[in-house]
Parts: structure tokens; C-alpha cells; sequence
């Protein structure tokens, strides 16, 4: 039992690191992965460089093809920024 006590405080340490830390990351890459893989043709997308552009074309390699007003771009799909997309998608509040 006096071992028990002795690793309590580093089980609790690692158990609130995975609740707060880990867990959290886990389930936001899980969420950027279901949105790269529910792209379609002329979806609006914001690039994490800050690249704006209209999906023209998705290929088997997990790559896209965003035309921009320099021209067509291609990218990776884990290129495209999921929280920039979506407000940039989002309907307009009225005021």
C-alpha cells in the first residue's frame, strides 16, 4: 500500500496531462482528418499559410488542385487550415 502512495501523485499528474494535453490534440486531428477527407469540388478553403483559393480538382494522392486569382495551385489536402475554411464558409450573420 505505501507503494501505491508513493506513485499516486505521478499517476494523477500523468491522468490530468491526458485529459488536458493529449486528449484534446487526439480528438483535433481526428476532426482536421475527417475534414481533408469530405473536400469536394468547389468548396472554398484557406491554406495555413493564408493562401485563399476554390478546390478545382482532389487526387488520389492526397493532394488538391485550388485555383487562387494568381492562377492553380497544388497542395496538400493537410495544408488546408479546417477552423479558416469553416469561417470563411460560414453563412453571414444579419445584423
Amino acid at each position: 500500500m505505501e507503494i501505491l502512495n508513493q506513485f499516486a501523485p505521478f499517476i494523477l499528474i500523468f491522468a490530468v496531462m491526458y485529459f488536458f494535453m493529449i486528449r484534446p490534440q487526439i480528438k483535433k486531428q481526428k476532426q482536421e482528418k475527417k475534414f481533408a477527407s469530405e473536400l469536394k469540388k468547389g468548396d472554398k478553403v484557406v491554406t495555413k499559410s493564408g493562401m485563399h483559393g476554390k478546390v478545382l480538382d482532389l487526387n488520389d494522392d492526397n493532394t488538391c488542385v485550388i485555383e487562387t486569382m494568381a492562377g492553380k495551385i497544388k497542395f496538400d489536402r493537410s495544408a488546408i487550415s479546417m477552423e479558416m475554411s469553416i469561417r470563411l464558409n460560414a453563412p453571414e450573420k444579419k445584423k
